[in-house]
């Protein structure tokens, strides 16, 4: 075997691979030998059918899997003499075999770029101190009351207050025609809690129990019902009653219930490690995506067409998912694909830019993955969304995705090993919470 490796660019290669007649003369004898012992044919015992009788009755399928077995052989041959990762789908440009005659074919792959390496370990990098404001602490104790709270009518003859409940029936109409989906009957609506559209809330806080009325109220762009986005409904509310929530007092025994807390000081300091551990998570993870940011950006090299392509089909399907996930249709966005496309190819670009670094570094570093760190990932992925493991290894591995994975998870771990080894100090926070 000859070959010759031209350098089409930076990211892209070409071999064109010649095979001598002796060679494939080999790889031919060598399926038929195969057919021969693992083929049964009527008549003849297996392992003893003539050379004759296979050739004649297989000699499209021999002649197909000859060819593809050499091909494998020779490109695996080539790669790791040379050193060389495709980062894309070899295309193979071949007829099929010939006996008595030399055999050429090519091949085409993307390759990661050759750059300087920069310099990624000891650099400096600032960090906010986790601080969890006290006033956050004491809101997730009101929402923890809330769920012990008793809901009661209240005596005054008024309109309902931010932080009360008002019981409303409530339909929409559009040029006279009901909005499917647009109604509620005795529906205890929160008011100043964010729940429901401000106008519709100013509105309600007009009326009295017993007290009906209607208005006009222009639908968000960012509706949840994308066909109601930016149109204007007449929306008729009744309001029955004005409620409130009656709030325990904040003792041992309801902590207990709430739960299964010692005591009130015993959840507070729960409550606060648990949020401090989060915001140093937070905090981590915005020094940490500043760091790499700070090395990629002075990097300049090729990215591989089909790398880059595939993180911008993957970002644009993201994209199109959240929408549908909230009720909004593709068309909704206002977008056409090629638009949507261009809007995310900055962004893809900077996602495979850093993921190439990454795994850079990691390569020089001797980082690696461990099969039951992907079995581990795989689970994450199955418990985010909600299906089964199996299904999820399944998919995974039928559509090629257990090697990206790798490299995400690789690439984590090369992230993780700079910060490591950066300089980090601790700064105040931005917005100091109060105290």
């Amino acid at each position: 075997m000859d070959f010759n490796i031209e350098e089409v660019s930076p990211v892209e290669r070409t071999v064109k691979v010649t095979v001598a007649a002796e060679e494939v003369g080999a790889a031919l004898d060598a399926t038929i030998a195969l057919y021969k012992v693992q083929t049964p044919i009527k008549g003849f015992r297996k392992g003893k059918v003539p050379t004759s009788v296979v050739q004649s009755k297989y000699k499209k399928q021999i002649v197909g899997e000859a060819t593809t077995d050499l091909i494998n052989y020779q490109i695996n041959e080539i790669l790791n003499g040379q050193s060389i990762v495709p980062v894309s789908k070899i295309d193979v440009d071949a007829a099929e075999l010939v006996r008595g005659e030399d055999f050429t074919y090519t091949i085409k792959f993307e390759i990661v770029p050759e750059f300087d390496t920069p310099v990624y370990l000891g650099l400096a990098v600032e960090e906010e101190r986790a601080e969890v404001p006290e006033s956050e602490l004491k809101d997730v104790e009101k929402r923890l009351l809330q769920n012990m709270a008793k809901i009661e009518p209240i005596e005054e003859d008024r309109p309902a207050k931010d932080g009360e409940l008002a019981s409303v029936t409530f339909s929409a109409e559009m040029n006279g025609e009901p909005i499917p989906g647009v109604q509620a009957d005795n529906f205890d609506l929160p008011i100043g809690e964010g729940h429901s559209l401000q106008e519709f809330e100013d509105f309600v806080k007009t009326l009295k129990s017993g007290e009906s009325g209607q208005t006009d109220i222009t639908f968000p762009e960012d509706f949840i019902n994308a066909d109601l986005a930016n149109k204007t409904a007449t929306m008729k509310v009744t309001v029955h009653a004005v409620k409130e929530r009656k709030m325990p007092e904040l003792t041992d025994d309801i902590v207990k219930k709430i739960g299964g807390f010692d005591s009130v000081e015993k959840m507070r300091e729960i409550i606060k490690q648990s949020y401090t551990a989060n915001r140093k998570q937070l905090c981590k993870s915005a020094a940490l995506t500043k760091l790499i940011s700070a090395i990629v950006k002075d990097l300049d090299f090729p990215l591989p067409p089909s790398l880059l392509n595939d993180r911008i089909d993957r970002m644009v399907a993201d994209v199109i998912t959240r929408a549908e996930r909230s009720g909004r249709s593709f068309e909704s966005l206002g977008k056409s694909m090629d638009e949507l496309r261009a809007e995310q190819t900055p962004l893809a670009e900077e996602s495979v830019r850093t993921e190439i670094f990454l795994l850079h570094v990691a390569n020089r570093e001797e980082l690696t993955v461990e099969p039951q760190e992907v079995e581990g990932a795989l689970h994450q992925i199955a418990q985010q969304t909600r299906q089964d493991f199996s299904s999820v290894k399944s998919y995974y591995e039928e559509h090629n995705l257990i090697m990206p994975l790798k490299d995400r998870l690789i690439a984590d771990k090369a992230a993780e090993f700079i910060y490591e080894n950066a300089n980090v100090t601790e700064v105040e926070p931005e917005v100091k919470g109060d105290n």
